[in-house]
């Protein structure tokens, strides 16, 4: 079970990687219409829509994703409080 768990923890982790960087993208212009923001956006905004629904903008500034990513960093953290329970 250890080991599913882990695999588990390296997703979110993997995936933590891939907000941020197509968080970044949102900086330089056209870089969300190249294949690799294509591919970012096609995982990262399933996730990120929820958030954006019910955190509405603070002026120009979208602070959804801040949220999405903790709350990615909790699923984390309870993944691994539950292999020290389950061990």
């Amino acid at each position: 079970m250890g080991f599913v768990i882990g695999i588990l923890q390296q997703l979110l982790y993997i995936y933590s990687w891939a907000l941020i960087i197509y968080i970044l993208m949102s900086w330089f212009p056209n870089a969300r219409e190249s294949t690799v923001g294509q591919f970012l956006a096609r995982i990262c905004e399933p996730y990120l829509e929820p958030f954006r629904r019910f955190i509405p903008p603070i002026g120009m500034i979208d602070i959804s994703p801040i949220v999405a990513f903790l709350v990615l960093n909790f699923a984390s953290r309870g993944l691994g409080s539950l292999a020290v329970w389950l061990s």
